[in-house]
């Protein structure tokens, strides 16, 4: 385990988390120096790294990209995933279509740590238009090291995993 100290709304936060773990990465062309980034960052911290592409900044299209990380989590070649696009909704769209998959977009450290503590998210997505490299950096050193919550979460990620969950029509409020 490794002990990660996260500088927070002017507070030091402590997390703790595995030390190393294998994590899947892929990017569409908006994605790509992200996605390169990140990998070296990952790669230096001792995490085996699965790059399931893009190779460049040519055009190619985010679903391609996500269903392959979605796939590989779930044939277990990685524990965790890393998607990127140009906003990371597309991308974690694609990825979400595959049962077992919880991929979260998140934009800061905060969204990151409650995708995992919440919602058990296996796949962080970030926007490469929307997110600094520095904050995609501080989101994906926290996801890594944040545990899930357990407890009340558990009841709520299971009704996600849900595939006959039935349509519960809520009254609206006027």
């Amino acid at each position: 385990m490794v002990w990660l100290d996260i500088h927070l709304a002017g507070v030091i936060r402590h997390f703790q988390g595995p030390l190393e773990v294998t994590v899947a990465i892929a990017a569409d062309y908006a994605g790509f120096p992200f996605k390169e980034a990140i990998k070296a960052d990952l790669e230096a911290a001792g995490h085996e790294v699965l790059d399931l592409g893009a190779y460049g900044t040519d055009s190619v299209d985010y679903p391609d990209y996500g269903h392959a990380l979605a796939e590989a989590i779930l044939a277990g070649r990685a524990e965790r995933g890393i998607a990127v696009c140009g906003t990371g909704i597309g991308i974690a769209m694609a990825a979400n279509r595959h049962p077992g998959i919880r991929a979260g977009v998140c934009h800061s450290v905060e969204t990151a740590r409650l995708a995992r503590e919440h919602n058990d998210a296996n796949v962080l997505a970030l926007g490469a238009r929307i997110t600094d490299i520095g904050t995609a950096r501080a989101c994906v050193q926290t996801f890594l090291v944040t545990a899930f919550e357990g407890g009340r979460h558990v009841r709520r990620v299971a009704k996600i995993e849900r595939n006959d969950a039935p349509v519960v029509h809520l009254k609206q409020v006027k």
